[in-house]
């Protein structure tokens, strides 16, 4: 699978009780490991047993090192747009409460730069070029706006599906959005609705609540497993990625490849840690193999 988008270092502290304005705590634990909306999808690939090839910009500073170890471990294949860039990768803040999961985070998004436009050549010398090679899918998360544009059109021209992960609103969406097949919008997505930009099936995710769908033919809801949450870092990055292994195995239908987003992603938030959890999810691959 072919997944570009945002690559941030996420250090991340959990604490009994998020702090109030000016207060101090000490932290029960602290990791660092890769972030990012279309990385964590692309971990979530990887750990179900796919070929994860993400396409970000890294960068050459020594804290995107982290970010690379953490990818080749997990089995990610980055492909980097702008390997010499001397700016630190974006940086999230984490804060997860250890009764109940939830987190609260400080980020910035990719910054913008004369450098992705260059890149734009490095792109198409790293996308895939014989038939053997073509993903199933395409995952994008809308950050680092022109590669996003250039991989949806080189996927639309090839009939290969382009699912966009549409956790927030973003400029370059009315662009992006013609290009796209499956828009998964969160709950709290604030935009123009994708089908007015011609997106067919269109997903809404709500937390713990039924994910909705709607397409030409009908629409409907998914209920999400009951579960006891203990970390629901990244666990929307989660279900996208499970979701888009599920449209490139080309097996079922959008209320099928649903429920098992919504499997993968209830199996994350049991689990502490940013990378806990790819064991079990592994398992859940062997499942579907």
């Amino acid at each position: 699978m072919l997944l570009a988008g945002l690559c941030t270092v996420d250090q991340v502290q959990r604490v009994a009780e998020i702090p109030a304005p000016g207060e101090k705590v000490r932290s029960l634990s602290m990791d660092v490991a890769a972030g990012g909306p279309a990385t964590n999808a692309a971990v979530t690939v990887a750990a179900l047993g796919a070929g994860a090839t993400l396409l970000t910009v890294a960068g050459a500073h020594p804290l995107a090192v982290l970010a690379r170890t953490d990818l080749e471990a997990h089995g990610v294949d980055l492909v980097d747009l702008d390997p010499g860039r001397p700016d630190p990768p974006a940086i999230s803040a984490i804060v997860v409460r250890d009764s109940d999961g939830e987190r609260t985070v400080v980020s910035r998004n990719a910054h913008s730069s004369t450098h992705s436009v260059l890149s734009m050549r490095s792109l198409h010398a790293q996308l895939p070029h014989s038939e053997d090679e073509m993903p199933g899918c395409v995952l994008l998360d809308g950050h680092h706006p022109e590669a996003a544009l250039e991989v949806a059109r080189w996927a639309k021209e090839r009939a290969i599906p382009v699912v966009l992960d549409a956790g927030s609103w973003k400029p370059v969406f009315p662009e992006l959005l013609p290009l796209v097949d499956i828009a998964a919008c969160s709950s709290l997505y604030r935009g123009d609705d994708p089908r007015e930009h011609g997106v067919p099936v269109v997903i809404t995710t709500a937390g713990p609540d039924p994910v909705r769908w709607s397409t030409a033919d009908g629409s409907g809801a998914v209920p999400v497993p009951v579960t006891q949450a203990r970390d629901t870092l990244g666990a929307g990055d989660v279900w996208h990625g499970a979701f888009a292994y599920a449209v490139a195995r080309d097996q079922g239908d959008v209320p099928g490849w649903i429920a098992f987003a919504n499997e993968v992603a209830a199996e994350r938030v049991r689990h502490e840690g940013p990378r806990s959890w790819t064991a079990a999810v592994a398992k859940m691959g062997e499942g579907q193999s």
